[in-house]
């Protein structure tokens, strides 16, 4: 979510990392087992994730059977446990050091302000709208890139493309109006479909924002590692939200936004959300050990094919153990959207083996 970029909406993590030589290196029978290592971790580590989120999104605590009202709080947790683990990776894999000729570290401090708000909204949509149509709306990225590339920048799209666009904004259209079932709505804090959709877009604005930031540094630093710019955009984001939740309220008294001090409360009183935070941020820092392996050894266009797979997955186990169930109709746009994904994924193969050939 917050520690890189990965699969989440915009698939393939910070500074898209050269792949190695992805033809050879080793027996096919151990590239088959690294392999089915990265797809195994990748899906294990966000699908927990995943269902942990879920899970504090919509559960009840405690005697009285509060709701954990402060999902904000998962991005500050998030932001410090990958600060942290980011810090590790590089002690122990750079020297002890980050690498020489890497971007500064007050240059991710303008990025991380969209860092820390995007991921914000797509958490809190959370409590408006289920998780299976979070996940939904967020893999439809290409939507608004295809908009800016066309209105604003006057790109020039294939058919195919427009029909990958097509599958994926009707999927997503057609889940939004139909009749969510009365059992998950009353799992939800205060659904409202319109308000939680516009969240999840405007993560995908900013998100869209950030992703490209992140490239621009590393093509201005090009020795930065992937592990550098999640130290970076991980270090702001922890300010920022520190200041957000718990230095704002203390100078405003009627502070809107979510309170740092009443979330660590909570925590203290119902000591299973503190240990559920802490293994949601956990799942989040060590898929992205994945992501990286992934395409250092395969490429992105591997790990985007993961991911998408990875979110179809996602939708099914909470159909399936947490309890949302899903309408013929439903599943019927979640085949739509994930239709024009696959294609959009068999178009980038086909383009990258045309240009192989010619090579």
């Amino acid at each position: 979510m917050v520690s890189a970029r990965r699969g989440r909406g915009g698939n393939g993590p910070i500074g898209r990392p050269r792949p190695r030589d992805v033809s050879g290196g080793g027996s096919m029978a151990t590239r088959v087992a690294v392999l089915a290592f990265c797809v195994a971790g990748i899906w294990s580590a966000y699908i927990t994730q995943g269902v942990l989120q879920e899970t504090l999104s919509t559960k009840r605590f405690g005697p009285e059977a509060r709701r954990f009202e402060h999902l904000a709080f998962l991005n500050f947790a998030q932001n410090v446990i990958c600060f942290v683990w980011s810090f590790i990776m590089i002690k122990l894999w750079s020297g002890g050091s980050s690498s020489t000729g890497s971007a500064p570290l007050w240059k991710y401090w303008g990025v991380s302000v969209t860092n820390t708000i995007g991921p914000t909204m797509g958490i809190e949509a959370l409590k408006y709208i289920s998780y299976p149509a979070q996940v939904l709306a967020k893999s439809s990225k290409m939507i608004p890139v295809m908009l800016m590339g066309t209105l604003l920048y006057g790109v020039k799209y294939t058919f195919p493309e427009y029909i990958c666009t097509f599958l994926v904004a009707g999927g997503v259209s057609s889940f939004a109006l139909l009749k969510t079932s009365s059992k998950t709505i009353m799992k939800l804090a205060n659904p409202n479909a319109p308000l939680g959709y516009t969240l999840c877009f405007l993560n995908l604005a900013f998100d869209g924002y950030t992703n490209s930031t992140q490239d621009l540094i590393k093509s201005r630093y090009p020795k930065t590692s992937p592990w550098d710019i999640m130290l970076g955009m991980n270090l702001w984001g922890t300010i920022y939200n520190a200041v957000i939740m718990f230095v704002a309220p203390l100078l405003f008294s009627n502070w809107p936004y979510a309170n740092g001090f009443e979330a660590v409360r909570f925590c203290q009183e119902n000591p299973e959300v503190a240990w559920d935070i802490f293994l949601f941020c956990l799942c989040g820092a060590v898929g992205q050990n994945f992501i990286f392996l992934t395409i250092s050894r395969f490429g992105s266009l591997t790990n985007t094919t993961i991911t998408t797979t990875r979110k179809f997955m996602s939708i099914v186990v909470s159909s399936v153990i947490s309890g949302n169930p899903l309408s013929k109709e439903q599943w019927g746009s979640v085949v739509l959207v994930f239709s024009g994904l696959s294609l959009q994924i068999y178009l980038k193969w086909k383009r990258k083996k045309g240009r192989d050939h010619k090579e």
